[in-house]
């Protein structure tokens, strides 16, 4: 094999990221298509018995008012209203009109919402807990409520960039009819439907720090809407409830008043279009609705139960129910809206509907219409159902000639899905026909058997994917993991050889040690992990686990190195050879002790939260407390920077320059803090957005002047006074005076470098996060902190070990600030600090700072890592060149990262595809791959900003040693041409 030179390595690296890029690229295409869905729009076709003959005749298009009388006249229902009133009310969870298990809500919310739960005492309302689909993020959740189908799960993600809605749906059929629609509310509804709108008053569902102004944009306009007759169809979208979760979770102090606002815009509607209405008026329904529930803390998008939890709520002049109970305690789905609304209104159902209508709301028809519902419904499912099954035809059944029980054939379904869902539809026929003739009791409950066991599959039922594209992925995957794993093979390899160079044998032992089998033996439990739903649930309990253990085994390793006899005279050993090790183990200790803090600071995960742990207690004890360690947090982050800082002997006179304008953002951000941060709300206001985008500004300056000043301002050539003091350079070969002096002139250069990066990452983070996750960040660097000062007395461990080992406590950290593989936990609310108006580019940026605190963090601290190796490593023997250094200095803080990552991606990539027809494929697994995915590229960025760090940094003091020593112009020639 040729000799694995800087350029072959950065090559190699490069091509082995594009190849995976492509390979998950393949892969999330085909594994994440768009759900197939039906061509067109349902018309009078609809209105009779699927028949091949009639259904593919191509009828012209008709008039709307000619239309309208067509549908009701081929339906033979009646319309039972003529106006519709939608209103949306963003993330209330179903539970607080309802109450949850049988039991009322609570009293304070009950009152919150007196004259709502008044109507479901009286019967006049009845409400159902509509379960929602994942992910629950708004764009796919009303398209579930007008279409009646089910996308597809990367919804959530076109859900920060809502394109025109093109499947049939409810206000498609409603404007062919000639509906006069009016939107108030929510801009998804226009970006979904552009042009059918007759008036519109849009407002942003993003900038989640508003929770006044957003909801009063629409009920501004509600008084006057209600006094008009020109619409038959508006739709009020209520965010400001949603904003709140987010801000300060289901018991924010706001929550209350918003129930009470939303309670007096029901009572407003109902007294001024429900109640007066006679048979002279025209017959108004408001149905009141929420697109998904929400978490303890506010957040969406998963699969829980408090998430999927949604509300419909009818309210019409009939009374709907006898009692509260029968009024409360109802189930259903989403996506049974559809049916209902499209029935209720006498115009056909959506073709892609998976929908059952919801039988309750139809008890003021005749027995002949209700059947006549469930009939129309039944015909639009075994539609569906056809296109999905090929071979699946029922239409050969004939149900003439059948009079008495006896004769009916009615019998037991059994078989394939296809001869099932045969049986179901004749049996509901058969039972039909024989009611006409008067023979036989109401098929009701067979038409309810087709319709559930049809939705049930048609909602859950896997899309067709690609295989020819999963297995390109796939393929791709593996060949990336196998050149990042060749590369590193060969760089550790070329280590090796190198410290046997320079290191005597008694040093060394040879052949694996516990601590580097464990190491791999993570990774290698992480991927059979994958395989278990819970598993990847509670992922955060094995990334703590495994970090502890492995810090554990390297404490014992320090125990061991100790000689026979030092642990008895501990007082002589410190002042002797052995004083390393014991700096080693504090290091340890502090590191571990720091974990456990942060293990019980939130409990992660799904199926736990509800448990006790610091943030829930220090809540509890009030917002002050929170505050305070949030100052607190931010001042040790400023001192414990501006001490590291001055550990520097060189230049310093610079060093105070760079010390006083490090303390300028950070006394920024304690202002912030102090001013406008507070545990219940976001900052909101122009003064906090001011002083957050200067925050921003200055922090961006800052760290890109140091990155590029800190190579020109740090000497070439040291003193042998500051090369003698320098307080972290130690080597045990010796280096020629000329090379060890440039080695710490560039070591010192990137130790500024890897500080600036840390501190103002974590001062971002400060100001970004919630507060009760202040001290989280500061044990997170602590720790960081900790490993490098182990790593960097002695020569310990390989170098991979010590890369992984800070990796994984990135990935540990990542679940001790309170996130999971749900996306409930993904932090909203602080990705609009410091917006005037929202941005999906510039809020998906800070969503993603704050997602991945930990993870980054972990990785820019490979640039103080390599400052603070053993200079033996980067020791350029003769006939090298810089490009050598420079793959000594890079090369394990680089692939070390993209191996462990690669190897994750690849193996949950199979997981998924073997998971594929797995019940919570979309819940659970899919989730968890979105997550991976994030993470890699967080990976990429986090490495390219370690590699061009210090390639900058060789690149300038190759070029500055160039000018002063003339002897050295081919070695920064070759790292010019490297």
């Amino acid at each position: 094999m040729p000799p694995l030179t800087c350029s072959r390595l950065t090559t190699c690296s490069i091509a082995a990221v594009i190849v995976q890029m492509v390979g998950v690229s393949l892969f999330m295409l085909g594994f994440f298509p768009v759900k197939p869905t039906l061509s067109g729009v349902s018309g009078p076709e609809s209105f009779r018995p699927p028949d091949h003959e009639i259904h593919n005749l191509t009828t012209p298009p008709h008039p709307p008012p000619h239309l309208k009388s067509l549908y009701q006249e081929l339906s033979e229902i009646p319309p039972s209203f003529d106006r519709l009133i939608l209103m949306v009310i963003d993330g209330l969870p179903a539970e607080f009109v309802l109450g949850k298990d049988g039991q009322p809500p609570s009293k304070a919310l009950m009152d919150a919402m007196s004259y709502t739960q008044s109507l479901l005492k009286n019967g006049m309302a009845i409400g159902y807990h509509a379960k929602a689909a994942p992910p629950t993020v708004t764009m796919p959740r009303l398209k579930a409520m007008v279409s009646g189908a089910i996308g597809g799960f990367l919804d959530v993600a076109f859900n920060f960039n809502t394109q025109a809605l093109l499947d049939d749906n409810l206000l498609g059929q409603f404007f062919s009819i000639g509906w006069k629609m009016v939107m108030l509310g929510d801009e998804t509804w226009l970006k979904l439907f552009p042009g059918l709108f007759t008036r519109h008053d849009g407002v942003s569902s993003f900038y989640v720090k508003d929770t006044v102004q957003v909801d009063q944009n629409v009920s501004r306009h509600l008084g006057y809407e209600l006094n008009r007759d020109d619409w038959d169809l508006l739709i009020l979208h209520y965010l400001g409830l949603d904003h709140v979760g987010h801000i300060g979770g289901r018991n924010s102090v706001l929550m209350t008043p918003k129930l009470m606002e939303m309670d007096e815009v029901v009572k407003m509607i109902h007294l001024n279009t429900i109640v007066p209405q006679d048979d002279i008026k025209r017959q108004t329904l408001l149905v009141v609705v929420s697109d998904h529930g929400m978490t303890d803390n506010g957040n969406h998008g998963g699969s829980s139960y408090e998430e999927t939890d949604s509300l419909v709520l009818f309210i019409g002049p009939t009374k709907y129910a006898s009692d509260y109970a029968s009024a409360t305690h109802n189930t259903a789905y989403q996506v049974d809206i559809a049916p209902t609304l499209a029935l209720l209104f006498g115009v056909p159902i959506p073709k892609n509907n998976v929908g059952v209508l919801i039988a309750e709301i139809f008890t003021s028809l005749t027995d002949d219409q209700q059947l006549r519902a469930l009939e129309l419904n039944s015909w639009q499912l075994l539609r569906l159902l056809e296109a999905q099954l090929p071979g699946l035809s029922c239409r050969s059944f004939n149900s003439d000639g059948f009079s008495d029980d006896q004769g009916l054939g009615i019998s037991k379904c059994s078989g394939s899905m296809d001869e099932m869902f045969c049986c179901l539809y004749r049996n509901a026929k058969l039972l039909h026909s024989s009611w006409k003739l008067k023979t036989v009791s109401s098929p009701v409950a067979a038409y309810h058997d087709f319709l559930k066991a049809a939705s049930e599959w048609l909602s859950h039922r896997a899309t067709d994917k690609p295989v020819n594209l999963l297995a390109y992925g796939v393929a791709a995957m593996i060949l990336s993991c196998v050149i990042l794993f060749t590369l590193i093979f060969c760089l550790c390899k070329e280590v090796d050889l190198r410290e046997k160079q320079l290191f005597s044998d008694k040093n060394r032992t040879q052949g694996w040690h516990l601590h580097e089998t464990f190491t791999l033996g993570v990774t290698l439990f992480l991927v059979i992990s994958m395989g278990s739903s819970s598993m990847v649930e509670e992922e955060q309990y094995i990334w703590h686990f495994m970090t502890s253990t492995l810090y554990l085994l390297l404490f014992r390793n320090i125990i061991q190195s100790f000689p026979a006899g030092t642990l008895q005279s501990s007082v002589s050993a410190i002042k002797g050879q052995n004083k390393k090790c014991y700096f080693q183990m504090c290091s340890l200790f502090m590191l571990l002790v720091s974990g456990r803090i942060l293990r019980g600071w939130h409990q992660g995960g799904v199926n736990w939260t509800n448990l006790p742990d610091i943030s829930k207690w220090l809540e509890q004890a009030g917002s002050d407390y929170i505050k305070l360690i949030h100052l607190g947090s931010g001042l040790l982050l400023m001192s414990l920077s501006l001490f590291g800082i001055s550990l520097l002997k060189s230049k310093r006179n610079f060093i105070l320059v760079v010390q006083l304008a490090f303390s300028i953002p950070g006394l920024l951000v304690l202002q912030h803090i102090m001013k406008y941060q507070d545990s219940t709300s976001t900052a909101s206001g122009y003064g906090a957005t001011l002083l957050a985008q200067t925050i921003y500004v200055i922090l961006g300056i800052m760290t890109t002047g140091t990155v590029i000043a800190s190579p020109w301002f740090m000497p070439v050539w040291i003193s042998e006074t500051c090369s003698s003091c320098n307080f972290y350079f130690s080597t045990s070969v010796s280096i020629d005076g000329q090379n060890k002096s440039l080695l710490i002139g560039l070591r010192n250069s990137v130790y500024l470098i890897g500080w600036a990066y840390l501190y103002f990452w974590c001062l971002l983070q400060m100001l970004l996060q919630q507060p009760i996750n202040s001290m989280p960040i500061l044990l997170l660097l602590m720790q960081i902190l900790a490993s490098m000062l182990y790593s960097s007395n002695g020569r310990t461990h390989k170098q991979w070990v010590e890369v992984a080992a800070i990796y994984y406590l990135g990935m540990a950290g990542h679940f001790s600030l309170g996130n999971s593989n749900t996306l409930a936990t993904i932090d909203v609310a602080g990705a609009y600090i410091g917006l005037s108006s929202h941005s999906t580019l510039l809020s998906g940026i800070l969503m993603f700072i704050i997602t991945y605190a930990s993870p980054m963090l972990a990785l820019l601290s490979m640039v103080m890592y390599i400052s603070l190796k053993d200079p033996s490593y980067f020791v350029i023997p003769q006939n090298a060149d810089y490009g050598y250094l420079l793959k000594m200095m890079i090369g394990c803080p680089c692939l070390v990262p993209l191996c462990l990552n690669s190897v994750l991606l690849t193996a949950y990539t199979i997981v998924l595809l073997l998971m594929r027809n797995h019940l919570f494929v979309w819940s659970v697994f899919s989730p968890k791959y979105l997550y991976v995915c994030a993470t890699t590229v967080c990976v990429y960025v986090g490495v390219f900003v370690v590699a061009v760090t210090g390639f900058y940094t060789c690149l300038v003091f190759s070029m500055r040693r160039k000018r002063q020593d003339p002897f050295s112009n081919e070695m920064g020639k070759s790292l010019i041409g490297e």
